[in-house]
């Protein structure tokens, strides 16, 4: 089966690139491209036709790139024409009039890469995140995992344990054969070597996860403080509502940021204070929720409420809090000596004052969360997940000590690499490729 699809933007643009894999790319090309066939991999100037006519659609570049050595593993010849909407659609519908040809589905160019062996899960997964990525940093670590770095450190510890593995079978089907004396020995020091790696990178903070999800900011504190027009102040734009009323905000309104390259999700919450109904009860509910989850608090009050109960002061005393008093224009004489001991950052969003300091608190929380080492190699639950599940089977392994038990001790061996080849795609991953192809774009 051939696949061809728009692998640009929808929508009227200058140029639109039609992507097509698999056998029948060469009859496409002499039933629509009059003249010579291509030469690979150099870019040239065609006519293009609709099939079997003379009656031209456009002119535009045709880029041959023949299998195996191409993205997919397969044929593929690419059209970059004109991108309007009628261009692309006579190119799409020409096709689709050739035998065994059909519309790609969503991520189907790479998951056919990843079926013919040239690329691995990990891989896969990091150009997902390419295309997904709004911060520098986010393209960094995507392109970091596409140049194969992590995915080599998971199958060092594969082959390694495939090794161990494979001594073990020897001496369950060879019994009588002797093993030299130190071999056992051997293959424990090499397995808790691999586990104490593999810990070492569990304990990276999450740094990964949420670099690739963004770093969570919730804004809380009292009815009318602030919150709301806080929010907007760092969107730039009105995202949530501002009114004189307490109690406007009930619901989480979440933003996306860029700050300085770092992805930020900031999220707006109700007013924490004695709820009058049931549905400000429930926002109050979600706000400490949402600041139990936050990597950072912005806990923002103004001066002359004064206002400091035991759950606000609770989240003030946190670590990964910041306290920002408002309207500090009005006057800070009413700030208790408790308040002034937790450093507090003097704000006005009316008067747009002190905030570029605020700015610089939060940038410097983020770059502290986002401190990336070499042993940041998880990028997903999914990873870290099937990596506490491989340390588990080892820890298994390493109890089993006796001639008698090492059926078992094969078997946690066979488990620890079964699921290392989760993670970079190396045993039957049928399961989770639909997830993670769903999210792809139609042409990649």
């Amino acid at each position: 089966m051939t696949i061809f699809s728009l692998s640009t933007g929808p929508g009227i643009s200058g140029l639109a690139v039609i992507r097509i894999s698999g056998p029948e790319c060469k009859q496409i090309a002499s039933k629509m491209i009059p003249g010579d066939f291509p030469k690979p991999r150099i870019a040239t100037f065609k006519k293009i036709n609709k099939i079997d006519t003379n009656e031209l659609i456009d002119e535009g570049l045709i880029l041959w790139f023949p299998g195996p050595e191409s993205y997919t593993g397969e044929d593929i010849l690419e059209f970059h024409v004109h991108g309007s909407r009628a261009v692309i659609e006579a190119i799409q519908s020409s096709i689709s009039q050739i035998k065994d040809c059909r519309l790609a589905e969503p991520g189907e160019f790479t998951k056919i890469a990843f079926q013919n062996g040239k690329i691995n899960l990990l891989q896969v997964e990091s150009i997902g995140d390419l295309i997904a990525s709004e911060t520098e940093i986010q393209r960094r670590q995507a392109i970091e995992i596409m140049s194969g770095h992590h995915g080599k450190k998971y199958e060092n510890w594969r082959s390694k344990l495939i090794k161990i593995l494979s001594s073990i079978e020897a001496k369950i089907d060879f019994p009588d054969e002797d093993l030299p004396e130190n071999v056992l020995d051997d293959i424990k020091n090499i397995s808790q070597q691999i586990r104490n790696e593999m810990t070492k990178v569990l304990d990276d903070q999450n740094v990964g996860e949420r670099i690739r999800e963004g770093f969570k900011i919730a804004i809380l504190g009292p009815a009318n403080a602030g919150k709301s027009s806080l929010l907007n102040y760092l969107s730039r734009r009105d995202v949530a509502i501002v009114s004189e009323f307490a109690g406007t905000t009930r619901d989480i309104i979440e933003t996306h940021l860029n700050i300085d390259g770092y992805p930020v999700i900031l999220s707006d919450t109700a007013g924490i204070r004695e709820a009058k109904d049931e549905i400000e009860k429930r926002g109050v509910k979600l706000a400490l929720k949402k600041a139990e989850k936050a990597d950072l608090n912005i806990v923002v009050i103004e001066p002359k409420s004064g206002y400091f109960t035991g759950v606000l002061k609770g989240l003030i005393n946190s670590e990964k809090s910041i306290l920002v008093i408002n309207k500090s224009d009005l006057g800070t004489e009413q700030i208790e000596g408790e308040l002034k001991n937790f450093k507090p950052i003097y704000i006005s969003i009316k008067k747009e004052k002190n905030l570029n300091k605020l700015i610089e608190e939060i940038r410097n929380r983020l770059k502290y969360k986002f401190i990336s080492t070499e042993d940041t190699i998880i990028t997903r639950e999914r990873h870290r997940q099937h990596l506490k599940q491989c340390i588990q089977h080892l820890e298994s392994f390493d109890t089993k000590t006796s001639q008698s038990d090492f059926d078992k001790a094969a078997e946690d061996l066979r488990l620890a690499v079964r699921h290392l080849g989760m993670i970079v795609g190396k045993v039957d991953v049928e399961e989770i490729l639909g997830s993670i192809f769903s999210d792809f774009c139609i042409g990649k």
